[in-house]
């Protein structure tokens, strides 16, 4: 329910995105805005900075004051901060309420979410889906894809296709989305959940108790989501396994929608996605799709026209008869996998590294670098345990590198025909983020042309 925020005290935990457009939103609903920062304002949020002072909106970095934060009426969080944190703490002292922004659009929105959730392929899906949804309606991507619901609000679009990761479930008690979906599971965030099944309930809870959507929807390709899936009461769809009913699959080279009839959707010639992992993802927007009642026709015409997302298996050049391809969204070995396994067939040269996240790497080097990749290139503070997990694992052909331009430089220089950064880790001790991770590799690709 949107509630009257006329001069009540609102404090914005963390100068980001999210964060800024929720004060922005806030203000011009009549809130007094307080929003802080517990690290040194930094170059790249100058900008931000300078905006919400502008806006009359108060802001602090560099600690967390008792001024900002005594008499507040409610606290906004940014999805980084964890709920064990000294801040949370100092919040619950003093009985002021955390609830983050996802979960703050939601209540303030007359339109229905539609919510997707999982470890990888989230993003991928959530674009496809408000690209298809948008030949007949407006309905904006948002939440992690990097578009915060609240800067959307006023626009009133017909739904808010809404990716959600599971540091905004975590702060989002309320959120009731109308299709909500379950796309993979595997380990990541064990750190800030304190656990893997802490972060398996983080994302299973948008299905439970009260919370249950209109209609769910669950991967038939992930185990232990379709064994969750069985538990689930509601309506529910599967995809990516054929059922009796409800579900959505591929049979003869081609993708299948079953709800009541068989119907064919789109064939798989007529896909230009890379990969198996890209199937299922179109597969779970057709299921959201055929939900809404979208036209067959114009699930089939926006899926050939989606391009690919960025940094997540992007084609970007051919330089000297080598094919790079940047992927430096996979920050897991997981999301790796499926970048992998995409190339199967090809000489494969994989750059990988990063800031560890000190995942078990045995399927990533058993199941994945031993059987499709010819050689592996290094960078970054893990290439010491990735490189003795491999040659443990049987696998040599490894290279180190002491940049992301020397591995570029180094792959040239090889008898392979795909180039593939997928690191399999964060990006944050060379890179300020997976993003700039991307542009510096295609950069760089591009300046061989």
């Amino acid at each position: 329910m949107k509630r009257k925020w006329i001069d009540k005290k609102v404090l914005i935990l963390g100068l980001s995105k999210s964060g800024c457009a929720a004060a922005k939103y806030l203000s011009k609903q009549g809130a007094d805005c307080y929003v802080t920062e517990f690290k040194p304002l930094e170059d790249k949020n100058q900008k931000m900075y300078q905006e919400l002072l502008l806006e009359g909106i108060n802001v602090e970095t560099g600690h967390h004051s008792d001024e900002f934060i005594d008499g507040a009426y409610i606290a906004i969080t940014s999805p980084g901060i964890p709920p064990k944190s000294e801040i949370f703490q100092r919040l619950k002292e003093k009985n002021i309420p955390v609830i983050g922004e996802v979960e703050l659009a939601y209540l303030e929105a007359n339109a229905p979410f539609i919510a997707i959730t999982g470890t990888n392929g989230k993003t991928t899906t959530t674009l496809l889906a408000s690209h298809i949804l948008n030949s007949e309606y407006n309905a904006p991507a948002c939440g992690n894809v990097g578009v915060p619901p609240t800067s959307l609000l006023e626009q009133k679009p017909d739904f808010f296709v809404c990716e959600v990761s599971s540091f905004q479930l975590a702060t989002a008690p309320t959120f009731r989305p109308q299709i909500a979906c379950f796309l993979t599971f595997t380990p990541d965030h064990i750190d800030w959940h304190g656990g893997l099944e802490n972060y398996f309930e983080a994302k299973a809870g948008l299905f439970k108790d009260y919370k249950q959507p209109m209609y769910a929807v669950f991967s038939g390709a992930d185990e232990k989501i379709y064994e969750f899936s069985k538990q689930y009461t509601g309506d529910k769809f599967v995809y990516a396994k054929e059922l009796q009913s409800n579900c959505c699959y591929i049979k003869n080279d081609a993708i299948f929608f079953k709800r009541k009839e068989e119907e064919e959707i789109i064939k798989l010639k007529d896909i230009s996605l890379v990969g198996e992992h890209n199937y299922q993802n179109i597969m779970c927007a057709i299921v959201i799709a055929k939900l809404i009642g979208i036209s067959n026709e114009h699930i089939q015409e926006r899926i050939k026209s989606f391009k690919p997302v960025e940094h997540r298996i992007e084609y970007v050049a051919n330089v000297n008869g080598k094919t790079f391809y940047n992927d430096s969204k996979a920050t897991n070995p997981e999301a790796s996998f499926v970048a992998i396994k995409a190339f199967e067939g090809k000489k494969l040269t994989l750059i990988a590294g990063g800031r560890d996240k000190n995942t078990d790497l045995t399927e990533f080097c058993t199941e994945y670098i031993n059987k499709y990749v010819n050689t592996v290139i290094l960078i970054g503070e893990a290439t010491q345990r990735f490189k003795e997990n491999m040659e443990k694992n049987g696998f040599s052909n490894i290279i180190l590198s002491n940049s992301l331009e020397e591995a570029v430089d180094t792959a040239l220089t090889l008898d392979n025909e795909i180039v593939l950064l997928s690191p399999a880790c964060a990006s944050y001790d060379m890179f300020n983020s997976y993003e700039h991770r991307g542009e510096v590799f295609k950069e760089y690709v591009k300046s061989k042309l």
